[in-house]
């Protein structure tokens, strides 16, 4: 009943002409200038932090950053990650996905030409995405492909690292923010992987609006439900902040032990890897609030409190970038963004200079839409006070209770027994000539058949190239809680093997 509803929700989104709700008594007004200040200030202070803490990205998983360790700026610095390392802003051309799409259809695009441009674009993907992407190119369009049943990564971080483009839209427009960013955040991600996407997109909204950066973490988080883990665990931070305000580290410290523990990424439970939303923008705010609208120490603040170190010092920064403006960013920062800020991201016919033009005039749509104006050069933006998004929460009744190692091609694995009420099977697929994993050049897709308690489940397509193929083998939730029984059938020989590499369990409590 839930994803229906959440489906009649989204295709409604795609619909709607009208604006959102909730204005406040208050109207800002600023010039064109000042707005396309802030709106470069946001890609600016994104991509900038993004390069800072890219050498860093889950190397330290469950350990901070030692003040011992350099993390440095040297010259021509994002130059060189676009020659030898584009990858890395995965951050920024995921976003630019969407801006795209709203630049050519419209902002009532509907959702099929997002999740079709998502699907099919030539960048690499992980985790939530990845899977939304296989799900899509299988058939199974939003909100069913980022929904938790659908995809074990629906909490992790993917949506958080996309949803900046929402606040640069929207500026002083919480709601819009959110408008613009539930259909497309549910195409990978639900639940907390939602609301990391919807704060953060808050945050960049309200940056346009004030100039206290602990006003704007503080009001942004009125848009996540108080009952949600999210909420809880946001609001632990901020308390933690005021009771500890000069040691971001004892408050990291109190994150760790209260809220480190991943129980959906199969690649996280039971490890310190942790690639969850939850954590994630906790660590962006750490980095907010201790940095004290500093902005290199805000940057470097989120950046060593480790896990996905680059993607949260590149949302810290963007939020701060937002809110100084690009003409206040240090200049100590801007020698290396300005190298590059004509050339296009990888995957993309976009650059920055062009992705602050397109921002730009997709916020001035959206402030007279929803009730604001611009008269010559001034702006009148009709504020809104942020409102609560519904109660979402994935792998409900979901307790991961043990992960077992099996190592064995799926012919040879004969059937494998679990207890619980859900499953997870990770897989690798090796080159049977070279016994190393697939380097995805030419072969067959694999097809098996996958078989629950005797019974045929689902028929997984595996495509050679990595690009569209599945996160996990297979997954299966709210099973009767008991016994239960797994096995496996190649349809299609190849020179490649699927190897399960072992299998997450779930029960219907802790152990």
């Amino acid at each position: 009943m839930r994803l229906k509803q959440l489906i009649i929700t989204s295709l409604s989104i795609c619909m709607l002409a009208a604006g959102c709700h909730a204005p406040s008594s208050e109207v800002k007004v600023m010039t064109k200038t000042e707005l396309q200040d802030k709106i470069m200030g946001g890609w600016a202070g994104q991509a900038i932090g993004c390069t800072y803490g890219g050498p860093t990205e889950f190397r330290y998983t469950g350990t901070m950053i030692s003040d011992s360790i350099a993390i440095e700026w040297p010259e021509h610095y994002l130059k060189s990650y676009f020659d030898n390392s584009p990858g890395l802003y995965d951050d920024i051309y995921m976003d630019l996905t969407f801006v795209d799409v709203f630049d050519k259809k419209g902002l009532d695009a509907p959702i099929e030409d997002f999740a079709t441009a998502f699907a099919n674009a030539g960048y690499p993907l992980w985790h939530a995405n990845q899977q939304a992407r296989y799900n899509i190119l299988q058939g199974m369009l939003p909100p069913e492909c980022g929904y938790w049943e659908n995809n074990p990564h629906a909490d992790d971080i993917d949506f958080q690292i996309e949803a900046d483009y929402a606040g640069l839209m929207a500026p002083c427009m919480p709601n819009a923010a959110v408008f613009y960013s539930d259909a497309i955040g549910h195409i990978m991600n639900y639940g907390d992987g939602w609301y990391g996407g919807v704060y953060v997109a808050a945050m960049y909204s309200l940056a346009f609006m004030y100039d206290d950066i602990s006003v704007v973490v503080k009001e942004a988080l009125k848009t996540i439900p108080a009952e949600s883990k999210f909420f809880r665990c946001m609001s632990d931070v901020i308390r933690w902040h005021e009771t500890y305000p000069d040691d971001w580290k004892t408050t990291w410290a109190l994150v760790q032990e209260n809220w480190s523990s991943d129980i959906g990424c199969p690649d996280g439970v039971f490890k310190p890897f942790d690639i969850d939303a939850l954590i994630n923008s906790a660590y962006i705010i750490i980095g907010l609030l201790y940095g004290e609208g500093d902005f290199g120490k805000t940057m470097e603040i989120a950046t060593r409190c480790g896990q996905d170190s680059d993607c949260n010092p590149a949302s810290a920064g963007g939020i701060l970038g937002t809110m100084l403006g690009y003409s206040n960013i240090p200049e100590y920062w801007m020698p290396n963004l300005r190298e590059v800020e004509d050339r296009n991201f990888a995957y993309t016919d976009i650059s920055l200079s062009k992705v602050y033009r397109m921002s730009y005039d997709q916020a001035l749509q959206v402030i007279c839409k929803n009730g604001g104006s611009v008269d010559g050069d001034e702006i009148s933006i009709l504020c809104q006070a942020p409102e609560t998004v519904r109660f979402e929460e994935s792998f409900a009744g979901h307790w991961p209770v043990g992960t077992v190692e099996v190592g064995k091609a799926v012919d040879e694995v004969g059937e494998l027994s679990f207890e619980g009420r859900g499953v997870v099977v990770s897989y690798r697929i090796d080159r049977e000539s070279f016994g190393q994993v697939s380097d995805g050049t030419g072969g067959p897709a694999l097809e098996v058949e996958v078989y629950l308690d005797g019974e045929l489940s689902q028929t997984v397509v595996l495509p050679d190239e990595f690009h569209s193929r599945k996160q996990e083998l297979y997954y299966r939730y709210n099973l009767a809680d008991g016994p239960h029984t797994l096995s496996f059938k190649s349809l299609n020989t190849s020179k490649e093997k699927c190897i399960i590499t072992s299998y997450l369990v779930y029960s219907d409590k802790p152990e």
